[in-house]
């Protein structure tokens, strides 16, 4: 169980509307290599880690995850707020307001809603760490472009903040892959 704070990880702040970047920033929501994606992902995969200290990294990474999830409906939720249904069409949202007013709901950018479809879990631990580490990589370069897409500091604040939690995250796949690894080599698993 957890312990939940009610407030974000990282503070947002955003003051001007950007529905296009909204749009855009979806893809950290509801796309395949997206916050929602990877918190599921790495909370079932802990399940059939072969040592504490990986399941363990897998339940911190992945209830991270969902902080990351509350940051990026922050994100978009601020860059909408007040939006006229007007607005919202001209920015290529008229659909999702269509079906969704101004809540938010998981889809990608392009509208596509989410699925488990975007996640994997195999039950091999080598193989779901090393699908782990290029998922934060796919993340981490998705944080890249949506950087390279923004020119409000108030937006690329966070998602710099959040573009630093997938490095780390790779980091700490990678030392856990070693740990794996080695334990699987020592008892002569195949």
């Amino acid at each position: 169980m957890w312990i939940y704070e009610k407030k974000l990880e990282y503070p947002v702040h955003i003051k001007n509307k950007d529905l296009k970047l909204a749009k855009c920033i979806m893809a950290q929501y509801g796309g395949p290599d997206g916050e929602l994606s990877a918190s599921l992902r790495y909370l079932a995969q802990r399940h059939t880690m072969p040592t504490g200290k990986s399941k363990a990294l897998l339940n911190d990474i992945g209830t991270e995850e969902l902080a990351h999830v509350e940051i990026v409906c922050a994100i978009i939720y601020q860059l909408t707020k007040d939006a006229t249904p007007e607005e919202l069409k001209e920015a290529g949202l008229g659909g999702y307001f269509t079906q969704h007013d101004n809540a938010l709901y998981p889809a990608d950018a392009n509208g596509v809603p989410w699925t488990a479809a975007f996640i994997q879990s195999i039950g091999d631990p080598v193989t779901d760490l090393t699908e782990d580490m290029a998922a934060e990589q796919k993340a981490r370069t998705t944080y890249e472009h949506l950087i390279a897409l923004a020119d409000d500091p108030d937006v690329i604040d966070p998602l710099k903040f959040l573009w630093a939690r997938e490095v780390v995250h790779f980091q700490r796949f990678g030392e856990a892959l070693v740990d794996v690894q080695e334990r699987l080599n020592s008892k002569r698993f195949f």
